[in-house]
């Protein structure tokens, strides 16, 4: 019937939304990069700064919550040890992105950074017994090959950016295999009728938020004992007395709102495209922050750091192309196996398709979860 067709508007109203995500995932990416950066230039504290966005991240958390902006989650003693590892494993992917960003250009950390689907891959390989097709080893080879060339023709290179930036790589990548170990069940908040609240799960945002407050918890006596309490009025004066004090700490905050703010805006944009869709997204992304940091920080860059650069983002691309193929072949071979099995089985495909929901590409295999670094 007419009455029930969907409005032309609300479909332009719906991508507008979306742009506008992206548009605010890419500003508050930018703006973390470069205040945290500004903070670390004239500070060198990078375990405080990474303390700082934790801290930030969990006073966000806390009035999300109080204000009932997203539905609160009491999570099981079960699900809470599950979540710790996870947590530990944020707190030093993070840390050791910003000892990175302390030590290096930020344009040189966020190349190294873009050999995170090598990472994803190798990881997978040796801990879910998932090896990589022709095709995505292949994609893998411009990513490496870019962002070597990129590392060696680098003017700020040094052993300590290059090595806490592929340690950074690492942890986030082993976080993601973790979560695929511990098989932690997520869900999307729903409502039983429409004047009924949303019912709490364990979703991406409210992960993210109990691995905020963990991950504080942890490196609280950690950077206490590296580095003491740099933001004090004081102590600010006596190690760093060229700094601003009230300007530096206002810049250390700014950058952990911008942090916590590019994460959960990230999440909300996985929750409304494809995964690939997300993927490339973050590529771009990364591009951009780049350009931008290097316009900013007036960073020298050579003819070949620069194709370095372009070769390792185009191989990212060409890795998430080529998963989206590999993921719709599988699924159109799994297709094919039920047209000639049981009705019952079609119906499911069918009603799980129509739906939109994760079908598996083999038997036993979870749906993934995908974070944003």
């Amino acid at each position: 019937a007419r009455g029930t067709e969907t409005p032309a508007w609300a479909g332009w109203t719906a991508l507008s939304c979306l742009l506008l995500l992206f548009a605010l995932w890419y500003f508050f990416n930018v703006f973390f990069n470069i205040y945290n950066k500004q903070v670390l230039k004239a500070m060198s504290v990078p375990f405080s700064m990474t303390l700082m966005q934790f801290f930030i991240g969990s006073l966000i958390v806390a009035m999300v919550w109080m204000s009932k902006a997203h539905p609160f989650y009491k999570p099981s003693r079960s699900e809470l040890y599950k979540i710790v590892p996870l947590a530990l494993l944020h707190t030093l992917g993070n840390l050791f992105t910003n000892i990175s960003l302390n030590a290096v250009a930020v344009s040189f950390t966020h190349t190294i950074k873009a050999s995170e689907p090598f990472f994803a891959v190798v990881m997978s390989w040796i801990f879910l017994a998932s090896p990589p097709t022709l095709l995505v080893v292949g994609s893998l080879v411009p990513v490496v090959g870019g962002v070597t060339l990129a590392s060696f023709t680098e003017a700020t290179f040094n052993w300590i950016g290059l090595s806490t930036a592929l340690a950074s790589n690492l942890t986030f990548q082993t976080r993601n295999v973790v979560s695929k170990k511990l098989m932690i069940k997520k869900g999307k908040p729903t409502k039983k009728l429409s004047d009924e609240p949303e019912e709490a799960t364990l979703d991406n945002i409210n992960l993210f938020s109990y691995m905020t407050l963990m991950s504080f918890a942890m490196l609280l006596p950690v950077s206490l004992w590296m580095e003491g309490m740099p933001w004090l009025p004081s102590v600010m004066a006596a190690s760093f007395p060229t700094v601003d004090p009230i300007q530096m700490v206002a810049k250390a905050a700014f950058a952990g709102f911008f942090f916590h703010s590019y994460q959960q805006v990230s999440y909300l944009i996985l929750q409304r495209v494809h995964p690939v869709t997300h993927a490339v997204g973050n590529c771009v992304k990364r591009v951009a922050v780049i350009v931008i940091s290097i316009l900013f920080f007036a960073n020298p860059v050579g003819l070949l750091n620069a194709l370095g650069i372009g070769v390792a983002m185009c191989g990212v691309l060409v890795y998430s192309v080529v998963k989206k193929l590999e993921a719709q072949w599988e699924k159109a071979k799994k297709k094919l196996k039920l047209l000639s099995g049981s009705s019952e089985d079609m119906a499911n495909y069918n009603a799980c398709s129509t739906k939109g929901e994760y079908l598996p590409l083999k038997i036993g295999e979870k749906k993934p979860e995908i974070f944003s670094a």
